[in-house]
């Protein structure tokens, strides 16, 4: 065992000294670099935190584009990106967080027609932590903009080359000239616009037929608006204005009365079979399938629900809330109503009417959570609710846009029509409605009124009708009236005085002759 007894002689395994340059190069760099290094992970990361993405950049936005989202490259400073975010012109809403991202939720709709911009500069990051004493690295300044859609309603002509044609106005535009949407040859009688705006849906009857035999061969199209907005959640195919689709014909059954889908999806048309007139029921109209009747269900008036999935019919004892899907929930009855009249767009509520014994009327409101409150009885008629998209802080509805009529004291039954505003307070369990007059009109009950997007406007029409039976082609309102001329109203609504004040509210006539005007979404 010498070999564990035999000194080492170190020398012999010892590391020489560098005689190649280039070994005395590279230890030299690793030094820089091990110092660079050390300095770099005792200073910590000094470049500028930005903003990676901005949903709606250089977006077109519509009522139903509620918040926006902005996420960084790294976890910010929460209290100094809210402090110093702006947005110009001002639209408030509330803040949240998840992780990078930061979701600002708008508390009312953006105003139609407007170029928003948004700032951001002077926050910091959380590198060092929220409470830190270091204040953190303050980020590249971020400037952005996007836009609200343009305000813009469809309304059917009555005079010259504009009689029974659908118009549309763009009031954003500079040139807010009414352009044409559907040609002469078609008799248009009702409508309904797409929740993108770039569509509308439509009625008609080729104008030789209609001339002869009335308009109870209507068919229906799609017609495009050339708005083709930009949604904040994606973008769609453009395309030229006056574009027309047919959707549905009327060889074996006249279409009456339809609706169409929040989503744009569905179309429920009331159709009567021509060879057996009672056979009458709605039928389900989608893309690219089969039109089909709606099985076991027939009824009146109707009104497809926001969400899309089912619709409410009148029928014979009250209403009933009908699923449009086979796999959706099931037929639920409201035997208590007679009629529904407007829907919030989040479906979270509903006005329903109840006709009294006293010849009065009521007007309910039915949440998604099956409570129901009385909020307004009147001896007259209740024709159209419009429900207010801005909410209260607590993101409830606070305001119903009504058209209402007063039964007059007079020897023979006469009604005051009138534009009002109802209220809504929750006075503890209880929702309290406070009306509040904003217009009166004179005797026409056929009055049509639209509640603009943003809730900042209302369009209506007052129709005159004609003293003697005109052509069976000319325009005619929904008592079947013949329309001689008919004149467009815009009501910007303010805010209406908390002391119960009649609002000081000018409507101004706009330069068109139509009727049934309606906003674009």
């Amino acid at each position: 065992m010498s070999i564990f007894k035999k000194k080492i002689n170190p020398s012999r395994f010892a590391i020489g000294p560098f005689k190649q340059p280039i070994d005395r190069t590279a230890i030299f760099l690793m030094l820089v670099l091990s110092v660079l290094i050390g300095l770099l992970l005792l200073s910590g990361d000094r470049t500028a935190p930005r903003v990676r993405e901005f949903t709606w950049e250089n977006k077109q936005i519509g009522a139903e584009d509620t918040g926006f989202i902005l996420t960084f490259f790294r976890p910010m400073n929460h209290s100094t990106v809210e402090e110093n975010l702006k947005l110009e012109p001002p639209l408030p809403g509330k803040f949240s967080w998840a992780g990078r991202r930061m979701a600002y939720t708008l508390q009312d709709p953006a105003p139609y027609g407007v170029t928003y911009t948004v700032k951001l500069a002077g926050a910091t990051d959380k590198y060092f932590g929220e409470n830190n004493q270091n204040k953190g690295t303050p980020m590249q300044p971020f400037s952005s903009s996007f836009r609200s859609r343009d305000r813009a309603f469809a309304y059917i002509g009555v005079q010259g080359e504009t009689e029974s044609r659908l118009m549309l106005v763009n009031l954003t535009s500079s040139d807010s000239k009414p352009i044409p949407l559907t040609p002469k040859d078609l008799v248009v009688t009702d409508f309904k616009p797409y929740a993108e705006s770039d569509r509308i849906l439509f009625s008609a009857t080729d104008r030789s037929i209609a001339r002869t035999r009335g308009t109870l061969n209507q068919e229906l199209f799609t017609v495009t608006t050339g708005l083709n907005p930009q949604s904040g959640s994606g973008t769609k195919q453009k395309y030229p204005v006056g574009r027309i689709d047919k959707i549905l014909d009327s060889k074996d059954y006249q279409n009456l009365k339809f609706d169409l889908s929040a989503d744009g999806k569905i179309i429920v048309v009331q159709r009567v079979n021509r060879s057996n007139p009672g056979d009458f029921s709605p039928w389900i109209v989608e893309e690219k399938v089969a039109p089909r009747r709606l099985e076991n269900e027939q009824g009146g008036d109707f009104m497809i629900r926001p969400d899309s999935k089912s619709m409410v019919i009148s029928q014979k004892q009250g209403l009933a809330i009908v699923p449009l899907k086979p796999e959706a929930d099931p037929v639920e009855f409201l035997p208590k109503y007679e009629q529904v009249l407007g829907m919030a767009r989040d479906n979270s509520a509903a006005a329903y009417v109840k006709y009294n014994s006293d010849f009065t009327r009521s007007l309910f409101i039915l949440d998604n959570q099956g409570v129901e409150q009385e909020i307004l009885r009147i001896p007259g008629s209740i024709m159209a609710v419009y429900f207010d998209p801005r909410k209260n802080q607590d993101n409830q509805v606070q305001r119903l846009y009504c058209f209402l009529a007063q039964r007059l004291k007079t020897e023979s039954y006469k009604e005051q029509p009138f534009i009002a505003t109802i209220d809504l307070k929750k006075e503890g369990t209880r929702l309290v409605g406070t009306i509040k007059p904003l217009l009166i009109l004179p005797n026409q009950l056929d009055t049509q009124i639209s509640l603009s997007p943003d809730g900042l406007a209302l369009i209506f029409d007052q129709s005159v009708t004609a003293a003697t039976p005109s052509v069976a082609d000319s325009p005619r309102n929904d008592s079947g009236q013949s329309i001689a001329t008919s004149r467009l109203w815009l009501l910007p609504l303010v805010e209406i005085p908390a002391d119960g004040s009649p609002a000081k509210l000018q409507p101004e006539e706009l330069p068109f002759a139509g009727y049934h005007p309606r906003w674009l979404p």
